[in-house]
């Protein structure tokens, strides 16, 4: 476990579920907090137990990600804050429906939040530890980004997005001391499923991962320096994830061409 001096982490959605055991692991490994989410009071009390339990800073700071007001708040402390060497890109949301029968303004405030926020507050935080010469941000994303028929469009897409971003990413700045983790949680039990009317334990038991167990994961692959980090993905299935990655980037030199395939030209008249 990395132990760390004089160094804060800010953490979105962090008064409950994979935030709140992000702060609380970080806090014991030295980190100073700055904790950010709409609800100050699940903050708080979180805020005064880890003072309490480490003897580590604890800044609450309220802010809700899908107005601009709060996106500005905390994205300029990114900025302006040299202590903060980690940003945890956590807060998130899902929908109650699918895109067929969701009311469009929730579909607008899950991109608000789990696109458009991530976006700009890794933006922030990206510059600001690329001009420091040193940083790192992890990404929240799902296993969902990579099974798009077993869930909405909507959450994997967004889910999708943040592996790619933080894939660009890591490929661009690594040489500039900017190291870019995505993690891809499974079923984790967490209040997102009630939050939109799911029911985590309709799934099967083996299928649902303690939220402890996966943050705890995240910071082993944190610790590695995995770009890609999926805890519930069994060791011996790894390879599939490296053919995937193999396959994709032998893709690459071909997607852009000339000449379209032969498999789109008419057959020639007899």
């Amino acid at each position: 476990m990395t132990q760390v001096n004089n160094e804060t982490a800010l953490v979105t959605g962090a008064s409950t579920g994979i935030g709140a055991v992000y702060a609380d692991r970080l806090a014991r490994r030295g980190y100073d907090l700055i904790l950010v989410a709409r609800d100050e009071a699940r903050m708080e009390k979180l805020a005064e137990r880890l003072r309490a339990e480490t003897g580590r800073t604890v800044e609450v700071l309220r802010a809700d990600l899908i107005e601009k007001a709060g996106l500005a708040t905390v994205a300029d402390r990114l900025v302006s804050d040299p202590t903060v060497t980690l940003f945890v890109n956590n807060a998130g949301m899902s929908m109650t429906g699918n895109l067929l029968t969701v009311d469009p303004i929730e579909a607008e405030r899950l991109i608000a939040l789990n696109i458009t926020a991530p976006t700009l507050l890794a933006a922030a935080a990206g510059k600001a530890f690329v001009a420091r010469g040193s940083g790192s941000i992890v990404n929240l994303a799902s296993v969902l980004a990579l099974a798009p028929e077993t869930f909405d469009g909507v959450y994997s897409g967004s889910k999708a997005y943040i592996l790619n971003l933080t894939q660009s990413l890591a490929h661009q700045f690594a040489g500039k001391g900017l190291y870019v983790q995505a993690v891809l949680p499974g079923a984790t039990r967490t209040e997102i499923w009630e939050r939109s009317g799911k029911d985590i334990d309709a799934f099967p038991a083996e299928m649902v991962m303690g939220v402890d167990d996966l943050v705890d994961a995240a910071l082993a692959g944190f610790d590695k320096r995995e770009t890609v980090t999926i805890p519930p993905l069994p060791d011996a299935e790894v390879a599939h994830w490296e053919k995937m990655q193999t396959a994709r980037a032998a893709l690459g030199p071909n997607l852009s061409r000339r000449d379209v395939g032969e498999r789109y030209r008419e057959p020639a008249l007899a």
